[in-house]
């Protein structure tokens, strides 16, 4: 392979690796399989863990979000590091350590007796999750070849789809039959057959000239944004973003998160190279990923709601009703590769964020008797945008760096993808609780007073103090519909308007096709920065 700076360095995958190199990108996909999962089965099992004990923990919808960002937030805080120590000690040893406490992190979720314990599990599996899904990508970065890396990255992208498909559906059948802890002892079964398949399959690689660790900045990251989610999140409780403890918790989150890059930049062992942003390519393909993990998060989030608690669906039957959403980016994520080939990424990446864009705004038109053919069709269109947008922009990211720093470029991808869903579901989750108390606060005269309050957090709460008032509780009930279905209308809205934003910043900033002139320069210094050596281990 050539170009207008001479040829590329030849390979240097060994050819033992070489040869296997598509069993060890199935293992790899076992692995990222557990950890999607995990996020989607949790989708589904939202509206029983909400329910009052024994059926379930009788969890509020801020403590719903934070289980879901208890995780997200770990596991982006600790991305950075986790990148690192591959690239420093090995990901294949990285990898096994994370499968290993991400299974135990998920007994010990399933076992948890309160909404305080499986918060804090939850954190434990995110702790697991850190160091797996950056350890993937960079391990698929080692055993392809750069010609074949987008392909094999589509398969990658499309593994999502496949676990987005298997998790509610999965969900749903263990909520059918079991307990609903059984959504993350599942979980188990699968750690196992992946570690096994690692240490079979998959070869170690590392950075032979690796940075030193970071506790400093890896510290401000996690602790800035826990500090800026709570402060949202606050702010959505007490349906005042204004109010002393929210305002100051997410003005601290923002103070120390610019500490975090200030510092960055002046140390000598950054956790995250900051001059990386520095490449337009890369930093539009990242904040392509915050933007539409921003907007979909939230959306995932009041979706299992509308379908269950409005729709009246089961926990399976949501899940089925998934999908297409799955099928879409199961079947066009492998061939994204193709179409970015003739449109150039910048078009494909614009079209698919226009297709989400539309799809979530759809949600704003949706009814308590919407057809579900209409959904269905949703679901798909979002689906296909989905699936034109996470290859390209991954391959832009990993592409732009040294094989040798997969780790480090795989974790800011992640990074970003987990960081942005969190505050998707933190923004719009507080959005949509604020949106609902305000409709449904005039409509509680028949709810005893001591228990409006908790009456109003959610359409659950709702509809669970309705049960109790006999005739008076089912008029609540539907004005609990009605007040649900405008808070989600706006929260749809504001969705839609995210995902658009991330189609103007990529169709301004992110490269054309691969022979325009504005992106050669880009193209030759990604060529010549592929380094001549790396170590990489056949066994």
């Amino acid at each position: 392979m050539t170009n207008s700076t001479g040829p590329v360095a030849a390979p240097r995958i060994p050819e033992a690796v070489h040869r296997r190199r598509w069993a060890i990108l199935a293992a790899l996909m076992l692995s990222l399989l557990i950890v999607v999962l995990d996020n989607s089965i949790l989708n589904v099992a939202v509206k029983t863990i909400a329910a009052p004990a024994p059926s379930g923990l009788g969890a509020t919808q801020s403590q719903l979000e934070w289980a879901i960002n208890a995780y997200t937030l770990v596991f982006a805080g600790l991305l950075f590091t986790a990148g690192l120590l591959g690239d420093r000690l090995g990901r294949k040893k990285i990898l096994l350590f994370g499968l290993a406490v991400f299974g135990i992190g998920s007994v010990l979720a399933a076992i948890s007796t309160s909404p305080a314990e499986l918060v804090a599990f939850r954190a434990v599996m995110g702790l697991g999750g850190a160091f797996v899904m950056p350890a993937t990508l960079a391990v698929l970065m080692n055993v392809f070849e750069r010609e074949e890396q987008p392909k094999a990255i589509g398969i990658w992208a499309g593994g999502v789809g496949l676990a987005i498909a298997i998790g509610p559906i999965t969900g749903g059948v263990l909520l059918e039959h079991f307990w609903w802890g059984s959504v993350f002892l599942v979980n188990v079964p699968v750690v196992v057959v992946a570690l096994i398949a690692m240490v079979l399959l998959v070869p170690d690689s590392k950075d032979p000239a690796p940075g030193h660790l970071d506790p400093v900045g890896v510290s401000l990251s996690v602790i800035g944004l826990v500090l800026l989610v709570y402060g949202i999140i606050r702010g959505g409780e007490l349906a005042d973003f204004t109010a002393p403890s929210a305002l100051l918790t997410t003005l601290g989150g923002l103070a120390v998160l610019v500490g975090f890059v200030v510092y960055e930049k002046r140390s000598s062992h950054p956790a995250i190279d900051v001059t990386y942003f520095k490449n337009p390519a890369f930093s539009a393909a990242v904040a392509a990923i915050a933007l539409v993990f921003f907007a979909l998060m939230g959306v995932t989030f009041f979706s299992a709601f509308y379908m269950q608690s409005v729709r009246g669906y089961s926990a399976l039957e949501s899940g089925v009703l998934l999908l297409p959403l799955a099928a879409a980016q199961m079947i066009f994520s492998p061939r994204a590769r193709l179409v970015v080939e003739r449109f150039g990424a910048r078009a494909v990446c614009t079209a698919g964020m226009v297709l989400v864009a539309a799809g979530l705004g759809c949600f704003a038109f949706f009814g308590a008797g919407t057809p579900v053919w209409v959904m269905e069709v949703v679901y798909f269109v979002m689906g296909t945008g989905m699936a034109h947008i996470m290859p390209p922009v991954t391959v832009s990211i990993m592409q732009s760096l040294p094989r040798e720093k997969a780790g480090s470029g795989s974790a800011i991808n992640n990074t970003f993808r987990q960081v942005g869903g969190a505050l998707g579901v933190a923004v719009l989750g507080s959005v949509l609780s604020a949106s609902y108390r305000d409709g449904i606060e005039d409509h509680l005269g028949a709810v005893p007073p001591g228990a409006r309050k908790a009456a109003g957090e959610s359409i659950e709460a709702t509809l669970g103090i309705a049960e109790k008032l006999g005739p008076a509780g089912r008029a609540l009930a539907g004005q609990a519909d009605t007040a649900f279905l405008h808070a989600m209308h706006v929260t749809a809205l504001g969705s839609a308007g995210v995902a658009l934003l991330g189609a103007v910043v990529v169709a301004v900033f992110l490269p054309g096709r691969p022979g325009d002139r504005r992106d050669g320069a880009a193209a030759e210094a990604a060529a010549e920065a592929v380094p001549a050596s790396a170590t990489i281990s056949t066994d």
